[in-house]
């Protein structure tokens, strides 16, 4: 039996539809890091093009375009999944911000390990909560919200209609300092409390000289800043929630700018 042939017009389509989801795939969480292997992510980005190809067919360009006109719409599309790959990203960036500032108020500044997502040495609690976050993520359903969002961005966004020329760039400089903020307020009682902590031993080392101040606040620092991370934990997992939550609306607001 012959199979049939494939017009060269239907695989650049599907070509163009695969760009977009492999560049979200390499960039989202979960699976940007080095711990998920090539094939894999490749494997799973190649599954994911062949499901949604007949629902997004219509959206594709089915003409046959010159190399020059294909290759600048096949760098759209990976900017396009880049970005929406960065975005979530952002969380757990400022997850991992918010641990390190409390890591090094709590004594952890030369308490680093390997991060496999990014190859590069994080501190201790940066890494703990990074770990806390990909859970959420995962929990919430997090990587529904990027399927969902790939395909609606068909609708809005079919390939030659992006526009970076707009509000795109400056909406992402806006998402991005609003991440250092996030970050703060995961761990801004733990950062009051042991700052509390240190004044009140700095009045204690001015009334009992003898007191072996740095001797004592390494204990009381870690002690403190552990329970404290475990008693508001609930906390900050229902943040994440929310943040994660909330992606699909960003993604609505970042297809407007464009």
């Amino acid at each position: 039996m012959e199979l049939p042939l494939i017009p060269w017009d239907t695989w650049q389509s599907f070509l163009l539809c695969f760009i977009r989801v492999i560049a979200l795939i390499g960039s989202m969480p979960v699976f940007s890091g080095s711990q998920s292997p090539v094939k894999v992510r490749a494997g799973l980005a190649f599954m994911l093009a062949v499901l949604i190809f007949p629902v997004v067919k219509s959206y594709v360009p089915q003409s046959s375009m010159e190399p020059v006109g294909l290759m600048l719409l096949m760098a759209q599309e990976t900017l396009f999944g880049v970005i929406l790959g960065f975005i979530a990203r952002l969380i757990l960036i400022s997850v991992q911000f918010g641990g390190t500032v409390i890591g090094y108020q709590m004594g952890f500044a030369q308490a680093n390990i390997l991060d496999p997502q990014s190859q590069q040495q994080v501190p201790l609690l940066g890494q703990f909560l990074n770990v806390v976050a990909v859970l959420v993520f995962l929990a919430v359903n997090g990587h529904h919200v990027f399927l969902r969002a790939l395909v609606r961005s068909y609708d809005v966004l079919p390939p030659g209609g992006l526009d970076f020329s707009g509000q795109t760039i400056p909406y992402v400089m806006e998402l991005t300092g609003d991440m250092f903020v996030l970050g703060l307020k995961l761990v801004a009682p733990i950062m009051v409390v042991l700052m509390l902590s240190m004044f009140a031993l700095g009045i204690m080392s001015r009334l009992m000289p003898q007191l072996n101040v740095l001797m004592l606040s390494f204990p009381l620092k870690i002690g403190l800043g552990v329970f404290l991370l475990g008693v508001g934990m609930n906390v900050i997992v229902a943040i994440l929630g929310q943040e994660f939550h909330d992606l699909t609306h960003r993604f609505l607001q970042l297809f407007q700018t464009m």
